[in-house]
């Protein structure tokens, strides 16, 4: 997802797990599979779950953040890092057309 403001390209904004073992304690708690909660997050595969808990990635969009938090009754902060990605890229590089 990128952020557009007067059509310029400010950059992307992604997601990022803070701690994965504090999501499998939620988890654990409340008795929610990886399928479950991947179903919660609107995905249709149960398989980037996995490897979200399991520490494979730690990103992820948005909306499947928040409705991850909002499933687990939690602030998507507690759960969640916002990153932007500025429209230099990542670490202060120009793009390529």
């Amino acid at each position: 997802m990128s952020i557009v403001i007067d059509k310029q390209v400010i950059g992307d904004l992604w997601m990022e797990l803070r701690d994965r073992k504090k999501l499998q304690r939620l988890m654990i708690v409340q008795d929610v599979s990886n399928r479950r909660l991947a179903m919660a997050a609107g995905w249709k595969s149960h398989s980037y779950m996995n490897r979200l808990v399991s520490g494979q990635v730690k990103t992820l969009e948005p909306e499947p953040a928040l409705r991850i938090a909002k499933f687990l009754g939690v602030g998507v902060e507690d759960l969640f890092l916002t990153k932007v990605e500025d429209s230099a890229g990542r670490h202060g590089l120009k793009k390529v057309s």
